[in-house]
């Protein structure tokens, strides 16, 4: 019989918190009183029981050890912890004042907490590491099939051949048979049942708009008894990108395609003032270096001084977007393709230098004033690399709620990106700057900016 969970998981999960518990409150009571004679007599023999049962209650209140693999990741293990954590911590306070515990060492407590945040956490990383690489190895998988042929049914098996370490295993597309799709099909809609009967297949994900609406009825009321989970794909990556959201209903989800988010006037309005004040003064100021440099592309290379690309921009919305050029003419005669850094033979000497100094951007300035740029926020993409990325990262669509930059948290920590790979990663620090964003914020990454620039390790 097939598990949608792996057994061993819940009642590990408990024991080890458990273990890890009592170790933390004995370790705490040995750091605060050098002994542990007392420990099992009045008063701290209360306060051990009520440890243990007010954990207890909490854990068959809140179920905490029931993940999907698809959030088995540190950021949600470790905040249930210190959720739990913080829940414990308040019950026990409620539990200190009801029995006047005045001989409780507040000390202990503290100690107790922090050893338990320590132990606990080392265990969720360990034991996710270890699942994340047995999963990877090909152990505890689960076995899915695909409904409904078409682009994101490729999507979706490219997904978890990235992820092996969430340990789901591909066994086939099913949909009607035509001329085009017969030799990629492992099956038409007559033989999923069989199917996920002789693979033992745990779970059936469901594209549309390709899949048939009267299969899907038939495998959904089928789902119990053949012990699957049904999962249906909406491709929404052509309307996210535009700037849509999705809007809850109660329980039905509402696309909306005509959002029109409300910013903050507040921060809207300075961030704006400084953007123009900014660009002004860099490009009055730096009108020399402008003219130094512009020459220096002109006659170093063949070619135009000034490289103009369109790149979309804020909700959606394409623009053209200057720099001064840093690439051979006809660099991308092939199709679009990434710089390589230091090893791109596309690129000049001297784009060389002002791609590590970074002053290749400051063309950019002029896209400011107009409007189409801020100063700082997450850098600008094509609309085919932004098709890419959404693929593998659909969280990319928050980065359109503000105007692009010129610099950025991901330009600063991570660089230039090679590859779609390496934009990922870069997202994940971009991702900080929607909803966070600040003039304080803006003027500290401006200075990190800045460091980069003097030191030439932008790349």
């Amino acid at each position: 019989m097939r598990h949608r969970y792996s057994i061993l998981l819940f009642p590990l999960h408990v024991f080890f918190d458990f273990a890890c518990l009592n170790a933390s409150f004995v370790g705490a009571y040995w750091l605060k009183f050098d002994t542990l004679d007392a420990i099992a007599q009045p008063p701290y023999q209360l306060l051990w029981v009520a440890f243990n049962v007010c954990w207890a209650v909490i854990v068959a209140i809140t179920q905490p050890y029931i993940f999907p693999r698809q959030l088995f990741k540190a950021g949600p293990l470790l905040g249930k912890l210190l959720y739990l954590v913080v829940l414990h911590a308040a019950v026990i306070s409620l539990f200190w004042v009801f029995v006047q515990g005045v001989y409780f060492s507040r000390g202990q407590l503290l100690y107790t907490y922090l050893l338990f945040v320590l132990s606990g956490g080392l265990f969720r990383i360990g034991g996710l590491l270890f699942l994340q690489e047995y999963r990877a190895r090909g152990y505890n998988s689960r076995r899915f099939i695909v409904v409904g042929y078409g682009k994101l049914a490729h999507t979706i098996t490219r997904f978890y051949e990235v992820h092996p370490e969430m340990g789901f295993r591909f066994q086939g597309y099913f949909d009607w048979y035509t001329a085009d799709n017969e030799a990629q099909l492992a099956g038409s809609y007559n033989d999923i049942v069989d199917f996920v009967k002789r693979e033992q297949i745990d779970c059936v994900y469901c594209c549309l708009p390709y899949v048939d609406n009267t299969q899907l009825k038939q495998l959904v009321d089928k789902s119990e008894i053949l012990d699957i989970q049904v999962k249906l794909l909406v491709d929404f990556r052509g309307f996210l990108t535009k700037g849509a959201s999705v809007e809850y209903h109660d329980f039905l989800p509402v696309l909306n395609l005509s959002t029109q988010e409300i910013d903050n006037f507040r921060v809207a309005f300075l961030k704006r003032c400084f953007d123009v004040s900014f660009s002004l003064l860099v490009l009055l100021l730096g009108s020399p270096i402008f003219l130094l440099v512009a020459a220096i592309t002109r006659f170093s290379s063949k070619g135009p001084i000034f490289y103009a690309q369109e790149r979309v921009g804020h909700r959606g919305h394409p623009f053209m977007i200057y720099k001064f050029r840093s690439m051979y003419v006809d660099a991308e005669k092939a199709g679009p393709s990434l710089s390589q850094g230091s090893a791109d033979n596309r690129i000049t000497p001297w784009g060389r230098f002002m791609r590590q100094t970074r002053i290749d951007e400051l063309p950019q300035f002029f896209n400011v004033l107009r409007g189409d740029m801020s100063v700082v926020g997450p850098r600008p993409e094509r609309q085919y690399f932004i098709d890419k990325i959404t693929e593998v990262a659909p969280e990319y669509t928050n980065l359109l709620k503000v105007k692009p930059g010129i610099t950025s948290i991901g330009q600063v920590r991570f660089g230039y990106a090679a590859s779609v790979d390496e934009m990922v990663q870069r997202l994940r620090f971009d991702l900080l700057y929607p909803d966070r964003r600040s003039l304080l914020l803006d003027l500290w990454i401006i200075a990190q900016t800045l460091r980069v620039m003097v030191q030439g390790r932008g790349r």
